[in-house]
């Protein structure tokens, strides 16, 4: 799926993998991991300038190789490739890569030539819906963060692996990349109340299955996004 917002050109591979880029060239890809049916497998396009993984569940250095220039910055969270159990038994960590590695922490902010790039926590709660058998959650504290990055005047976030956490509802973006599956991270009810509190120029919802309209009820996340007069757009 590819939408033009402004002065910024989106496209949605599947999963999390989103790739942005502005009319001044700059291309960021977000959590490139390899997508069901997405086309980014199929696909060297080699043209990211910057990528950005949020944690360990997504860092998959096949699909970095993938996206990215010889020149590329890689910015990872500091915990990406740390414990090998977490990482899917993928034996190459971003620091073996070929490219110049940036490891973050959440609640960062950065200046990359034109790029203004942060970070913010992202987690599931203990107490929350995203939790093991036996309470732990999905991506405990301190695994993972989100991703914010300004281009060409557009703000676009995507929040990460992440349940909707209080500091969420205060933010000032334009685009909000939202996962709303419930599979560790937002459900499509939370995705669209705090689309609701945001209230952004655009929602591009992410981590849900266009094939599969049962899966997470995107039509209904959709019919709840326009009731709130929140601009989105789906893949159909």
């Amino acid at each position: 799926m590819t939408v033009s917002f402004d002065a910024v050109t989106i496209d949605w591979f599947g999963n999390a993998a989103v790739r942005l880029e502005g009319q001044t060239g700059a291309v960021i890809y977000s959590d490139p991991v390899l997508a069901r049916d997405g086309g980014l497998e199929r696909t060297e396009p080699r043209d990211g300038d910057l990528i950005l993984v949020s944690h360990d569940h997504h860092y998959d250095p096949d699909s970095i190789r993938r996206v990215a220039r010889e020149d590329a910055l890689v910015v990872v969270h500091e915990s990406i490739g740390i414990d090998a159990s977490e990482s899917g038994g993928i034996d190459e960590r971003p620091d073996e890569l070929p490219l110049e590695v940036e490891r973050v922490r959440a609640d960062e902010s950065f200046v990359l030539g034109p790029l203004d790039l942060f970070t913010t926590p992202a987690a599931n709660a203990p107490d929350g819906p995203n939790t093991d058998e036996d309470g732990t959650p999905v991506h405990p504290e301190g695994r993972g963060c989100g991703f914010g990055v300004t281009v060409d005047g557009i703000t676009a976030f995507w929040p990460g692996d992440t349940d909707v956490l209080p500091f969420h509802r205060e933010m000032d973006v334009d685009l909000l990349l939202p996962p709303i599956d419930g599979t560790g991270t937002m459900d499509r009810h939370d995705a669209a109340s705090l689309a609701d509190d945001i209230d952004p120029d655009l929602v591009l919802p992410v981590r849900y299955d266009p094939a599969d309209a049962d899966e997470t009820d995107v039509d209904a996340f959709v019919v709840d996004i326009a009731r709130r007069r929140v601009p989105v757009v789906l893949d159909e």
